[in-house]
């Protein structure tokens, strides 16, 4: 990664460095009878589409191979499911073993409560191998939390020949050049966006990228303080949306669309039914696993810029994955963790497009060409903003979402989105 991303990651996620020792295959505990303890980890991960839905569960026998004593029991579940379970779950004061976090204020406050292991020494050998800005989502207060399986940003994901048919021969740079380009699909009778609006977090996306653009990433770091979303960057940013949405871009039925299903968001996009979608770097993966795939005909360009706005082009928003351990799990767990993440390991996961580096040296593992140009795109941006959703408290970025998702269906004016955010805000504050 390139200095400059990992500078603007550590203004929005906090960083640190650890010390101490540990490291290689799980070391276990032993029985009376001098044989080891069985151990069963409970593994909680939301990877249900292909490749990473076989590569996982390859790896977890792998591990059992080499640790007999081990038993890795897979929770899998698609991403609203997972994080409905995980919340009920952890508001019982309990964590499953490893499981599957984005980092950031959701995982600020599972730390809080006691419900995460700081793993910061026996994963100090093992660090300077991530690149810091896969890591920092991870890290707080200069402790380790866990360990990055993938990072990536959003952008958007389009079909070459609906473009063509459109008459749209280059991708649009600029948020109003973007708006007519979708004026000119439905024109030529083109479906321009695929939304599933029954998830709510692809919405988000929309808001917090105008956000971006015109506001800037300070002035989202500031309302993380301040608590106030009702400035008046934040309301543009609600009505551009709004703008967006009095086009009907999205397909019909949106409003009760999932995600990955096979009438969903992405399968719709997948399937030639619509232009494009507003997704992250597991788009291909999900697409092709949903629906037929499209192929050479995917492309891929990044959110286009505000004119006016305080915010860069180059800035840029999204997420990863990594693996966080229970307080309470056994010391195994985290030599799993540790396991996932080798080079060696990893570096399949990668050369496979299920996801992108997090280690020093694994850029050469991208074969497919738009992860190469989201990679490249990653490594020379100029600002790193992760999910709203994730880096703001659990209720904060619920209400990011709720009220995102009644602003394009309708029925929430911008000012109101600010201002029941700001609400919830407060109250968590």
């Amino acid at each position: 990664m390139k200095r400059s991303l990992v500078l603007a990651a550590a203004v929005i996620l906090l960083t640190g460095c650890s010390g101490g020792g540990g490291g290689g295959e799980a070391a276990p505990q032993q029985s009376s009878g001098g044989a080891p303890a069985k151990v069963t980890l409970e593994w909680w991960h939301l990877s249900t589409a292909e490749p990473l839905k076989s590569l996982w569960a390859q790896r977890a026998k792998e591990f059992e191979a080499k640790n007999p004593h081990v038993t890795i029991k897979a929770t899998v579940l698609e991403n609203e499911a997972y994080k409905a379970k995980l919340t009920t779950i952890t508001q019982s004061g309990k964590a499953p073993d490893v499981f599957a976090s984005w980092g950031g204020g959701v995982l600020k406050q599972q730390i809080d409560a006691g419900l995460v292991k700081d793993i910061s020494a026996d994963v100090a050998d093992v660090l300077p191998n991530f690149t810091p800005a896969a890591l920092s989502a991870y890290q707080l207060d200069g402790k380790t939390y866990g360990l990055p399986t993938d990072i990536g940003m959003v952008g958007f994901w389009y079909n070459k020949k609906l473009f063509e048919k459109a008459g749209i021969t280059e991708a649009p740079a600029t948020w109003s050049a973007f708006l007519e380009d979708v004026k000119k699909l439905k024109a030529a009778g083109v479906t321009p966006i695929a939304l599933a609006g029954k998830e709510k977090w692809p919405g988000h996306y929309y808001w917090a990228y105008l956000a971006m653009r015109i506001a800037g990433l300070d002035a989202l770091k500031q309302a993380a303080s301040d608590h106030d979303f009702t400035k008046p960057d934040f309301v543009a940013a609600g009505q551009q949306v709004k703008a967006l949405a009095d086009l009907q871009p999205f397909q019909k039925g949106f409003l009760g669309a999932a995600y990955s299903t096979p009438d969903g968001q992405s399968a719709t996009v997948s399937n030639g039914k619509a232009a494009m979608e507003l997704m992250g770097q597991w788009a291909p993966s999900v697409q092709a696993d949903s629906g037929k795939g499209l192929g050479d005909d995917l492309g891929f360009f990044a959110f286009p810029s505000v004119e006016g706005g305080k915010g860069s082009a180059g800035d840029a928003f999204g997420g990863g994955g990594g693996l966080t351990v229970g307080t309470d799990a056994p010391k195994e767990a985290v030599d799993f963790v540790k396991f996932m993440t080798e080079m060696g390991n990893h570096s399949k996961a990668v050369e496979a497009g299920g996801v992108l580096p997090v280690l020093k040296g694994e850029e050469s593992a991208v074969k497919d060409p738009n992860l190469k140009q989201v990679a490249t795109m990653l490594a020379s941006a100029s600002g790193y903003q992760l999910y709203l959703d994730q880096a703001y408290p659990p209720a904060v970025g619920q209400q990011v979402n709720d009220s995102v998702a009644e602003l394009i269906a309708g029925t929430k004016t911008p000012e109101e989105v600010g201002a029941d955010i700001s609400e919830v805000a407060k109250s968590e504050g």
